[in-house]
């Protein structure tokens, strides 16, 4: 009697053990998110949805530093890095491990789909994760995009911005870029909720970064003449980078027409 009970006691505490998802148990990472979402909710409150126009950029001396920093990095890392990772590696073999990287990031892509209330995108994301996984060998192998299951992208800071946070000054981080506060706050609530992070255990878990690294390499090769036109052949590399980031990122979010881009350009040049 005495062992019966002592083993179901045994099993009772097992099953009350809080559980560890990705090393981080669950109790700990829960309030954790909860409180990033309820900060972003109460930003998102205090504000209306703008349309952003100009530049807001109060820490261009900062920026300009951590810009500098970029353009090193660039030059006597990634872009040395690049060329040998494509002279070594096929186009087919770039754009698996892009395909790849693209398809390990769609859980989160369909989690902002859902938090900005748009279900079709979230279904129609769903679909392709699922064929993407199976049949295109776990993303190797684009099976959505050649079947009409086009990728529909979002990230959280696209989420704020449907939620109504303003863009905020720009920023230009160490490593990761040209950014605004909105996007780089987004930044960090992506890698927190990502739920391919939650699931993976160590060393699992360091595949999606791996992967992301490897495919922002390949990206780095393959735009090459572009990134260098910007970095090393204008007049100012930190304006016309700023320039373009703005720009994209607002048409990428439906704040900005092309119309509105060629009036930024001739405001520039003039």
């Amino acid at each position: 009697m005495g062992i019966r009970m002592s083993s179901t006691m045994s099993e009772m505490n097992a099953r009350l053990r809080p559980q560890k998802i990705a090393g981080t148990p669950l109790t700990h990472r829960f309030p954790l998110v909860a409180l990033i979402l309820s900060l972003t909710l109460g930003l998102a409150a205090c504000a209306t949805p703008e349309v952003a126009r100009g530049v807001n950029d109060p820490y261009e001396a900062e920026n300009r530093q951590r810009h500098q920093i970029n353009r090193d990095l660039d030059q006597y890392l990634l872009k040395p890095t690049s060329g040998a990772y494509g002279a070594v590696l096929p186009e087919p073999v770039r754009q698996g491990v892009s395909n790849f990287a693209t398809n390990l990031g769609l859980p989160s892509v369909i989690l902002n789909n859902l938090l900005q209330g748009k279900i079709d995108d979230a279904a129609h994301n769903s679909v392709r994760f699922l064929f993407n996984s199976t049949i295109g060998l776990g993303g190797l192998i684009d099976i959505g995009t050649n079947n009409g299951l086009d990728l529909r992208d979002s990230d959280f800071g696209e989420t704020l911005y449907v939620w109504g946070a303003r863009e905020g000054p720009y920023l230009e981080m160490p490593v990761i870029g040209p950014t605004t506060t909105r996007d780089f706050f987004g930044k960090v609530v992506d890698t927190v909720i990502d739920p391919v992070g939650w699931t993976l255990k160590s060393p699992e878990r360091y595949i999606p970064t791996i992967a992301s690294t490897a495919s922002r390499v390949g990206d780095r090769y393959r735009f090459s003449d572009t990134v260098d036109s910007v970095l090393y052949e204008s007049a100012d590399s930190y304006t016309q980078a700023r320039l373009l980031f703005l720009e994209n990122r607002r048409f990428e979010l439906g704040a900005t027409t092309q119309d509105d881009i060629y009036d930024q350009y001739e405001a520039l040049y003039d």
